[in-house]
């Protein structure tokens, strides 16, 4: 039975570890001066292991930014990932945001249509100085 946990104590080996085996290119980071500023995380638990993850920034007023969806390989295509994105988004509508966004790449449309998003046009500046992609 998967758990959700909104704002829950962070485990920085856990989220490491999911990310490991969902983000291929992931090297370990620390996730408590991103977490520390967020809106609101959410965190799927299966028993002690952690299944999925989901974080919002936001600018301090109405508009919320879903980042880094976050779902175990071995547990995708479970409704998980929905779920995350629906408890981080009634997270922020209770603090007062009017629009969550979220970027995504092309394949991933179907998932984030089925979690109620409309596509939009969207801008992106890449800040390191390399703008290839």
């Amino acid at each position: 039975m998967i758990e959700y946990r909104v704002r829950a104590a962070l485990d920085n080996e856990a989220l490491n570890a999911l990310y490991a085996v969902a983000w291929p290119a992931h090297t370990g980071f620390d996730f408590e001066p991103v977490l520390s500023r967020a809106l609101t995380y959410v965190f799927a638990r299966e028993g002690e292991r952690l299944v999925g993850s989901v974080y919002v920034a936001w600018d301090g007023a109405q508009h919320a930014f879903l980042l880094e969806p976050t779902v175990d390989p071995e547990y995708r295509h479970r409704g998980i990932g929905r779920e995350l994105v629906r408890r981080a988004a009634d997270a922020s509508r209770a603090a007062g945001c009017e629009w969550l966004h979220v970027d995504y790449e092309a394949e991933l449309a179907p998932f984030y249509e089925a979690c109620g998003f409309s596509p939009t046009a969207a801008g992106l500046l890449k800040l390191d100085g390399d703008q290839q992609k």
